[in-house]
């Protein structure tokens, strides 16, 4: 019986041996927190409004660095990544870029005590670099709400539109492995689209 055990064992031992030797590759996290620069007092009418949870469109999920590539495919980088899935960081940035505009009283997430004004949905539709084009593109689908005065009831769309950004990138990076160039890129090409957001919103409740 221990030699048949034996006889059996060969050929797993074989299929061991010949299992590539893969070298270690140590991951690289970057922080996708763009600031807005400057920070403004708000009127004193200032308007609240309540962020719902920025949603990610399908492919955004992971944390993984997303690249085009020149035949037109969506490559990700699984050694380079986000800290925090994008989504929740393009959230945290947006929060912070909008009570920083002074535009805003207070601006609150779902579960808050305080009444809100106005209501912010949106969803990351886009966030990838783009070296054949020279380029990092970041962009946010956005709808706005305005709550009734008088309490509960059917909330009125203000504005809905796209906010894109777009930041340089260094020529030469490779689309499987873009780099913190790329994710440098990308943080500004978010810092833009937020602009873009404030914007819109300021233009809606003229």
């Amino acid at each position: 019986m221990t030699a048949r055990r034996a006889v059996l064992l060969l050929p797993l031992l074989a299929g061991c041996s010949v299992l590539p030797n893969r070298p270690y590759q140590e991951t690289q996290r970057f922080s996708l927190s763009p600031e807005r620069p400057g920070r403004a007092t708000p009127p004193r009418q200032a308007p609240v409004l309540l962020v719902r949870s920025l949603r990610a469109a399908p492919g955004l999920e992971g944390r993984g660095l997303r690249s085009l590539t020149a035949d037109g495919q969506v490559a990700t980088a699984y050694w380079q990544e986000w800290v925090a899935p994008p989504a929740d960081a393009a959230e945290e940035a947006l929060r912070r870029w909008l009570l920083a505009s002074g535009r805003f009283a207070a601006v609150t997430q779902p579960g808050s005590r305080l009444r809100a004004n106005l209501v912010f949905e949106g969803e990351l539709i886009r966030l990838q670099a783009e070296p054949a084009a020279g380029r990092a593109v970041a962009a946010l689908s956005i709808l706005l709400l305005a709550e009734p005065p008088s309490g509960p009831g059917e909330a009125r769309i203000l504005v809905q539109f796209t906010a894109e950004g777009r930041a340089p990138l260094p020529p030469g990076l490779d689309p499987r492995a873009p780099g913190p160039e790329a994710a440098a890129a990308l943080s500004a090409a978010l810092g833009e689209a937020l602009g873009r957001v404030e914007e819109g919103l300021a233009a809606a409740r003229r």
